[in-house]
């Protein structure tokens, strides 16, 4: 099965994985094993809860003096992250295989921002960022350790020694921590609840069932979305034309800050095809030279194209309720979806306060002090 290439893997540019000992065959033999979005956290006596982290997924293997660390999507992450690399050669154990999480800490919090910031080719960028901002491996599942295979082991039993392989090997290990996991359903939507900051959500897996590699059938996630009241400050054309005539694409959405000023925080594309020319005809009609006043779209960043950089501004007159996963570094982590049309909304009731997130702060807190 050739592993599906994530939204985050885009980010991650690179070679395919050229490692020592023959590494780069693991994920080939290995993928990562996948979730299913649902709606609900599962119950029953079957199922273990975890907190889902806002990081890169990382399958991390070493083979004595060689450190192989895969994303998803098999992309090689260990040139980005020496310092793991050298944590996990400082550990005792010469041969395992983790599963976990790649996260970057700051402030208290995981900082999904400051991560992406460590994909840069510059090597010389990489070491600095390594030391300024030092990631952490957050391990939820041990596959292998010694000559032991231990994937073909059901969940129930691969936590317990993935637990043991904790306290032995991660003490010492200051960019190494277990991820926490519960069999509590309160627990669960606890977490769940608390999601931001660096978790967005929470991961069901079964308990009775082996590593499923590549596959969804042992592992759900459930995520907290989030609802904000938006003003259009613009859109974007779509490439395809609709009956004869060029239409909205997608639109861009603004909040105010404490200083009056309209930011450019997002978009969203998920417009209706029949609603599409009468959409645009509302948003044309309202057209002018400026309407975001402080962060704009298109902006220059390493994923700008000619394409982002067009957009028609209009007056700050329209407001749309929207729900959405993140809200990090000023802006929607991913597009949002329209939820209603809020006429009864002012354009200045549209603020930033309303996406501020309360940190998960007791149980990251407790990850970044090894307790």
């Amino acid at each position: 099965m050739t592993p599906r290439r994530g939204k985050r893997d885009e980010a991650i540019q690179g070679p395919r994985p050229e490692t020592q000992g023959g590494l780069k065959k693991t994920f080939a033999s290995r993928p990562a094993m996948e979730a299913r979005p649902v709606d609900e956290i599962p119950e029953g006596s079957e199922w273990q809860y975890e907190p889902k982290w806002d990081g890169f997924r990382c399958i991390l293997t070493r083979d004595g003096n060689a450190v192989a660390m895969l994303s998803k999507s098999g992309q090689d992450l260990s040139r980005y992250f020496p310092e793991i690399v050298s944590a996990a050669l400082s550990l005792r154990a010469k041969n395992f295989v983790l599963d976990g999480e790649l996260v970057v800490p700051v402030g208290g919090q995981f900082s999904f921002d400051d991560l992406l910031q460590r994909i840069h080719p510059a090597a010389s960028r990489v070491k600095k960022l390594a030391e300024a901002t030092p990631a952490l491996y957050l391990a939820f599942d041990l596959l292998k350790e010694g000559t032991r295979e231990l994937a073909t082991e059901l969940l129930s039993k691969r936590r317990g020694l993935l637990e043991k392989f904790a306290d032995r090997q991660f003490p010492k290990a200051v960019l190494f921590r277990l991820s926490p996991a519960s069999s509590q359903l309160k627990e669960a939507e606890r977490w769940l609840m608390a999601a931001g900051g660096g978790s967005d959500g929470v991961i069901a897996k079964r308990l009775d069932l082996a590593y499923q590699a590549g596959n969804r059938e042992g592992m759900q996630k459930i995520k907290k979305y989030r609802s904000a009241d938006c003003v259009i400050g613009g859109f974007r054309y779509a490439e395809k034309r609709q009956a004869g005539r060029k239409v909205v694409g997608s639109v861009l959405l603004g909040l105010y800050n404490g200083d009056g000023l309209l930011h450019h925080v997002g978009f969203s594309s998920g417009i209706k095809a029949r609603d599409k020319v009468s959409l645009t005809d509302k948003l044309e009609e309202v057209q002018q030279k400026q309407s975001f006043t402080g962060n704009a779209p298109g902006g220059p960043s390493r994923w700008s194209t000619k394409r982002s950089s067009e957009w028609t501004p209009v007056k700050p007159k329209y407001v749309v309720e929207v729900s959405y996963d993140h809200f990090t570094g000023e802006r929607f982590r991913h597009g949002t979806s329209i939820l209603r049309w809020r006429p009864d909304k002012r354009p200045s009731q549209c603020t930033m306060d309303q996406v501020k997130q309360k940190v998960a702060r007791r149980f990251i807190s407790d990850i970044l002090t090894k307790t």
